[in-house]
């Protein structure tokens, strides 16, 4: 009998204390629901769009009006507070948003402490923190248009770069947006290239593009200091003296040669008609040419090529040219040369090291056949292969597709696997090289990775990835095309952690975006480089296999 007047007794008192509690109105005070931006209930909220946060707080019981603005706030990562427009209902829900846009790529915390009352003022039962980081603002910044039109516009923009930019006494590529007087040896030999892609375009007529590489060619011929007929890296673009590139860097450049003459014979194999302008622009390509001392940068017979050579500080800089990096198209020209060529010896001791450039490392699952770790700056895989066509070129060392390629890839990989966490890295937002940066320039890389993206990078390499490529490039011009999109194309580089934007246009990295995406959509520079019937001979006498030689 005990045990049923207990029961008895125990549920008479449930009954009492419920009846209390409705008497009395007091319930637990409780965040039932949060939703930011369409996502609901979850602890931290990521790539939230910073122009456009909405937080909407659905509570259990209505809330004290007065006590909301003190008690939820949203803060960034120093502890600042944001900001808020609050719109209550009268009932149970709150809807949040900023006043003003959030910073990209930033941090933030939501707070919402349990100072919070209810309308019959119950406390809130518990406090909550809620992480919030955002992305970029993912409205298309341009109209969305064919890819074939966006790639029209990108090699048309760009290309302006040499032509509308080009210095005004000398056509030569000024080095960047404010070098003024200081022009480029190699960036002039891709924008010759790029001048050749643009006639073919129409971008400009066939008749104009040979006027202005004559123009360049002309002050070569007539106004810029040669050494043993190899030009410095910059020169003084109205009255062609040598600028000095450092202090015992004030004569000739070997690479900065190779890249100009690059140029040159692919404009030498374009311009074949009969004309008269044509004709004697053949002529003084080929005086240029045939000018060029290759062995006397073998430094008194040695079996390697030397980089520069000073009339004031002679063989000072000692600097061998040795692959792998970007400098294959030094040995190629030089091989071909028909006045002063290189032996194949010269080439295997010293670029190829007697084989010792070939490590045959793998990252990600992909075979480097050449180079250092994860393969360097993706301007190894650009330079040279503007007009060397990597496509079936093999030796006995690599196939220079797989090379290329694959180098690619691994730098696309390391971008999406991010390991340092920098900033907006990703599928659609990756490419590492030699570029400007927040810090100053640097040859960017997986190993020299400091959060900086060069648009040049993946752009440059569309022949060799094409599909990621135009997914990097959609990010660059629909995304980030209000900070990156400028009269001359891309800018050269950004930090998305940084929020740091550059405003500066560089030759070396706007050329590569035009000739290689023609090469991507035609090869066209490829064609006219390797059906010179020099630079077939100098490859071939390499050990180079390829349908074009």
């Amino acid at each position: 009998m005990s045990k049923y007047i207990y029961v008895l007794i125990f549920s008479l008192f449930l009954q009492a204390c419920g009846g209390d509690d409705k008497d009395s109105g007091l319930v637990d005070f409780r965040l039932n629901e949060i939703t930011i931006n369409g996502l609901k209930n979850q602890d931290s909220y990521a790539d939230i769009d910073p122009q456009n946060l909405s937080v909407t707080l659905s509570f259990s019981a209505v809330i004290d009006q007065k006590t909301i603005e003190a008690n939820i706030k949203l803060r960034d990562n120093g502890g600042k507070d944001i900001k808020l427009s609050y719109v209550y209902d009268g009932l149970k829900s709150i809807e949040l948003k900023p006043v003003d846009a959030l910073q990209a790529y930033s941090k933030y915390s939501l707070i919402i402490w349990p100072g919070l009352k209810s309308i019959d003022g119950t406390d809130l039962f518990t406090g909550k923190t809620y992480s919030i980081s955002t992305t970029i603002d993912m409205a298309d910044k341009f109209p969305r248009i064919p890819d074939e039109e966006l790639l029209d516009k990108v090699q048309s923009q760009t290309f302006r770069y040499f032509w509308d930019f080009g210095h005004p006494v000398s056509g030569m590529a000024r080095e960047r947006t404010t070098s003024g007087d200081v022009v480029t040896t190699g960036g002039t030999g891709f924008g010759i290239m790029a001048m050749i892609a643009a006639a073919e375009r129409g971008f400009i007529s066939k008749n104009d593009a040979l006027s202005r590489i004559q123009k360049i060619v002309t002050f070569l011929d007539t106004q810029c200091t040669s050494y043993h007929g190899a030009f410095a890296h910059w020169v003084n673009g109205a009255t062609g003296a040598t600028y000095p590139f450092s202090q015992y860097d004030n004569g000739a450049d070997l690479v900065e040669t190779a890249l100009l003459f690059q140029g040159l014979l692919t404009a030498r194999q374009y311009f074949k008609s009969n004309d008269a302008g044509e004709t004697l622009l053949r002529a003084d390509i080929t005086r240029l040419w045939e000018a060029i001392e290759w062995t006397w940068f073998q430094k008194g017979g040695e079996n390697v090529l030397y980089w520069h050579w000073s009339p004031d500080y002679g063989w000072q800089m000692n600097m061998k040219i040795t692959g792998w990096n970007e400098a294959l198209i030094v040995y190629a020209l030089a091989a071909s040369s028909p006045t002063h060529p290189i032996s194949a010896e010269v080439y295997k001791q010293g670029w190829t090291r007697n084989g010792a450039f070939a490590e045959g490392k793998s990252y990600y699952g992909y075979l480097l056949p050449l180079g250092a770790e994860y393969g360097g700056p993706l301007f190894f895989s650009h330079y040279s292969f503007l007009g060397i066509n990597p496509k079936d070129l093999k030796d006995q060392y690599t196939d220079y597709w797989t090379q290329n390629r694959n180098h690619t890839l691994i730098n696309y990989t390391y971008c999406i696997t991010n390991p340092k966490g920098y900033a907006g890295y990703s599928a659609d937002c990756w490419g590492l090289t030699a570029s400007d940066g927040n810090n100053g320039y640097s040859a960017h890389s997986p190993t020299n990775d400091k959060g900086v993206i060069a648009p040049t990078a993946a752009l440059s390499s569309m022949p060799y990835t094409p599909e990621e490529s135009m997914k990097a490039l959609h990010f660059f011009y629909y995304k980030l095309g209000d900070k990156l999109w400028s009269d001359y194309g891309f800018v050269d580089a950004f930090n998305l952690s940084e929020q740091w934007y550059d405003n500066q246009n560089i030759a070396i990295d706007q050329g590569p975006i035009v000739v290689m995406i023609e090469n991507y959509r035609t090869g066209l520079l490829w064609s006219l480089f390797m059906t010179d019937p020099e630079v077939k001979a100098g490859l071939n006498k390499l050990g180079f296999q390829s349908p074009d030689i």
